[in-house]
Parts: structure tokens; C-alpha cells; sequence
């Protein structure tokens, strides 16, 4: 049995997706990644990952709508992702539900980082509620 978590990165940018799938493979996660939110949404139920990364800046539905969505039916720890360089998406993306904001260009290591921070602290209020 696969105990590796899951992260769910979800990116129209192809390019995007292959290092994030390959960084994540290193650090020893399963990633699943997709590239539209309609995607994202279909399989969360089915995948149950640990974490979302979340492009904001994609085709209909964009990241802010799939977060909002992605609340309706789960309390999964996401990481919006965007080259957007404006304070009140950052503001309205965390004022409904992301639970971090990171800006491309990134430094891997620092995802990571977040990427652990995130998963521990959702480790814990399982165990503690």
C-alpha cells in the first residue's frame, strides 16, 4: 500500500505542471496533476488529496472560482500559486479559504517548505480536533 501523500496541482501551464510534478516526486509525494479547475473539481472527491496547489490565472472556471468550489466540499489545505502581483488577490484568495499565497516566479525549496508546513498543521487537527 502507497503511503506517500497526495497533492493535487492544478495549472494550465504545461511547463508548470511537469516541474511541479517532478519536484513533488522528489520530495516523495504523489503528485496528480491537472490543468483547468473543472478537472480539479471532478477528481477531488475521488482522490481525497492532501493538498492543492491552485494556479489562480487559468480558463473558466480561474483559481479564485475553483477555491471558492473547492470550499464548498472540502477543507483540504490549498496553496494558491499565481504570477499575479496584486495585494487584494492576495487578500480575497485568503479571505476565502487559501491557506497560503505564494508568487511565481518561486524558489522550489520554499514551496516545499510551505508544502510541509501546510501538511503538518492539517496532520495535527486531524489528530487533535
Amino acid at each position: 500500500m502507497n503511503n506517500r501523500q497526495r497533492i493535487m496541482v492544478v495549472d494550465d501551464d504545461q511547463n508548470m505542471l511537469r516541474i511541479l510534478n517532478r519536484t513533488l516526486e522528489l520530495e516523495g509525494y504523489d503528485a496528480i496533476v491537472v490543468a483547468d479547475g473543472n478537472s480539479a473539481l471532478s477528481l477531488l472527491e475521488n482522490i481525497s488529496p492532501d493538498l492543492v496547489i491552485l494556479d489562480i490565472m487559468m480558463p473558466e472556471p480561474d483559481g479564485i472560482r475553483t477555491l471558492e468550489l473547492i470550499r464548498e466540499r472540502s477543507n483540504v489545505p490549498v496553496i494558491m500559486l499565481t504570477s499575479m502581483n496584486e495585494e487584494r488577490t492576495m487578500e480575497r484568495s485568503l479571505s476565502l479559504g487559501a491557506d497560503d499565497y505564494v508568487r511565481k516566479p518561486f524558489s522550489t525549496k520554499s514551496l516545499i517548505a510551505r508544502i510541509r508546513a501546510k501538511l503538518r498543521r492539517a496532520r495535527h487537527e486531524v489528530l487533535q480536533p
